[in-house]
């Protein structure tokens, strides 16, 4: 199973970008696929979750300005980022669980597959 994270880059603030998440190796219909962020030292943060039904959950800190989305038959997941601010500057991981399950899920932990990161930076 791998995961390839692009489309990150530097954009102003107020800016947007669209990040992509490509899935290969398997078939992740009814699998959970998520968006966290990693900010220079900080821990690693939840974004967004999104089922294999289209269900989703936002962390509150991006709600309103990111929309995370997902194309079953690509096995591709994207969040449409808008609004950006300096303090969404981070990396940008693409997960997915090894499981079937029917509700998004923020905790990270429960994550099975990693993808290697794309960096976001949001100049003032």
């Amino acid at each position: 199973v791998q995961l390839q994270a692009y489309g990150g880059g530097l954009v102003q603030t107020g800016g947007s970008l669209r990040l992509s998440c490509a899935a290969s190796g398997s078939t992740f219909s009814g699998t959970v696929m998520g968006w966290f962020r990693q900010a220079p030292g900080k821990e690693r943060e939840f974004v967004a979750s999104i089922t294999s039904s289209g269900s989703t959950n936002t962390a509150d800190s991006v709600k309103g300005r990111f929309t995370i989305s997902r194309d079953n038959a690509k096995n591709t997941m994207y969040l449409q980022m808008n609004m950006l601010k300096p303090e969404d500057t981070a990396v940008y991981y693409c997960a997915v669980m090894g499981y079937r399950l029917n509700r998004p899920v923020r905790n990270p932990s429960f994550y099975d597959y990693w993808g290697q990161g794309t960096l976001v930076t949001v100049s003032s």
